[in-house]
Formats: structure tokens, C-alpha cells, sequence
């Protein structure tokens, strides 16, 4: 009986050893995999002294710490803001990146930018550069306003659309 009782003791210690509890798969992922932060239908406002400069709105935003990256995604809506706060054009994309040391985006995928005065600009892949306030895009670009309609490859601006250069341009003009 004693070795009986003996042998269910040790039975009972070994079977206590067993791990019930196995680690997470997610344990063994970095923070670079994984966003250090996540919103849905956020909004985020960039000021200058003071004034509001520009309204970024998104469906999806993703911010991982380790790259300083912001991931934007499910629809991206800038807008952007002159000097003195008034509304002044709107940038709109499936996707984007921003930098966070520099605030700087990247809008991805059937960009549109549309000025107050009627200028639209479109292309696949543009950039604004939040401290020159400037949107620019190495790729094809098509410009329309109402006096002229311009495509090339290669394009700057300021935000606002007032001052713009197409690089390698095509189109037609119509002088008033």
C-alpha cells in the first residue's frame, strides 16, 4: 500500500509539471511587425504657430514606433490650409505613408488634388513636404483647370495649387 501511495504521489507531481499554458505565437513577433498604435476614422490636425495648416483624415491608421512610419490606409483625405487658416485645396488617395520625424506624406494610389480655384491635379503617387509646404510627384500627372489642360511626367507645387511646374509636359493651353 505504501509503495502504492507512493507511486500516485510521484504520478500526481509529475503530471503538476506539465505546461497547460503555451505561449503565444504573437510573443515571438517584433514591434516593427506590429503597430505600436491603431485608429479607425481618425483625424489628425497640423498647425504652424498657432494656425492650422492641414486637416488629414483616414479610414485606417497604423503607427509603428520602431520605424517612425505611419501607415494610412482605407481612404485619405488632406486638406490643406493657406497661411492666414483659410481653406485653400484638398488632397485625396486610397493609401499613404507619414514620416513622423518630419510629418512629411505619401499618398499612394489615384491621387486627386483639388485647389479652391478650380485646379485639379491627378496621378498615382504624390508627396507633401510638410516643411517647404510643397506637394511634388515624379510620375505621370495630369493638371485641368479651367484654362488649360497639361499632362507630363515630374510635377511641384505649393499646396495650394496657385504656382505649379510640370516637368516633360504635354497638353494644350488656351490664352484669355
Amino acid at each position: 500500500m505504501k509503495l502504492f501511495l507512493t507511486a500516485a504521489l510521484l504520478l500526481l507531481v509529475c503530471a503538476g509539471c506539465e505546461e497547460k499554458i503555451k505561449p503565444s505565437v504573437l510573443d515571438n513577433l517584433s514591434n516593427t511587425v506590429l503597430p505600436a498604435q491603431e485608429s479607425w476614422n481618425s483625424t489628425v490636425t497640423f498647425f504652424d504657430s498657432g494656425t492650422v495648416r492641414a486637416i488629414l483624415k483616414a479610414g485606417h491608421i497604423s503607427a509603428y514606433e520602431n520605424s517612425k512610419q505611419t501607415l494610412l490606409d482605407s481612404g485619405v483625405h488632406l486638406d490643406f490650409f493657406d497661411e492666414h487658416g483659410v481653406h485653400s485645396s484638398v488632397l485625396t488617395s486610397e493609401s499613404g505613408k507619414a514620416d513622423e520625424n518630419s510629418n512629411n506624406l505619401e499618398a499612394i494610389g489615384n491621387v486627386v488634388v483639388t485647389s479652391d480655384s478650380g485646379v485639379v491635379v491627378r496621378t498615382q503617387h504624390m508627396y507633401w513636404d510638410n516643411t517647404r509646404q510643397k506637394i511634388y510627384s515624379d510620375d505621370f500627372v495630369r493638371i485641368t483647370s479651367p484654362k488649360e489642360t497639361l499632362q507630363g511626367t515630374g510635377f511641384e507645387s505649393d499646396q495650394n495649387l496657385h504656382n505649379y511646374r510640370i516637368f516633360k509636359v504635354s497638353g494644350s493651353s488656351e490664352s484669355k
